[in-house]
């Protein structure tokens, strides 16, 4: 391996490790999340995610944990990813257009007692912003998982926890530590 690609290599995890390291600032609200989280499940709301990309990903990888479990042998928890159903999507995609994919789903499935929460590296997915808006409309309580400067979705959210970076990589790991995070603490309340 060349000497560039080591170089490469060390430049890509220190800016990983600012990236986690500026995480440490959004320990209040993290927590603050969580416990919301937590009462909501415990009082027979839901969690509903969604995001595009990376970030559907990460939404279907965080519905699984709290379903299924994380650390701890619990009984599962209602969480849904709203980025796993095709026909649904497409149809909507479709019939209205893509900014509707989890507006619609929204208002198909959210109550006033849930929580939801968008996840958008730029802060600006158009329907994810349609999604929360939606949301917000509804009664729920909205959590924007974003980066940069937060875009419109940190304007939107009941609570927005921005990451503080602007590559959408950095972004992207520092959101499933703050995922992970979250399952390990609702965990904790089983």
């Amino acid at each position: 391996m060349s000497n560039e690609n080591l170089k490469k290599i060390e430049s890509i995890f220190k800016k990983h490790q600012d990236t986690i390291q500026k995480l440490t600032s959004l320990i209040p609200k993290i927590n603050e999340v969580a416990s919301l989280i937590k009462k909501t499940v415990h009082s027979g709301g839901k969690v509903l995610i969604f995001g595009n990309g990376g970030s559907a990903s990460d939404s279907q990888h965080i519905a699984a944990e709290i379903v299924g479990r994380f650390v701890k042998e619990r009984k599962g928890l209602p969480a849904i990813a709203l980025t796993t159903d095709t026909s649904i999507i497409t149809a909507v995609a479709n019939d209205y257009g893509y900014e509707h994919i989890f507006s619609r789903q929204i208002e198909a499935l959210c109550l006033k007692n849930d929580v939801v929460i968008g996840i958008s590296t730029s802060g600006n997915s158009k329907n994810v912003i349609k999604g929360l808006e939606q949301a917000n409309t509804l009664g729920a309580i909205t959590i924007g998982l974003t980066g940069g400067d937060g875009g419109l979705i940190k304007k939107i959210s009941t609570y927005a926890i921005v990451v503080d970076s602007n590559e959408t990589a950095r972004i992207q790991e520092a959101h499933i530590l703050i995922g992970h995070t979250l399952c390990e603490l609702i965990d904790e309340g089983q």
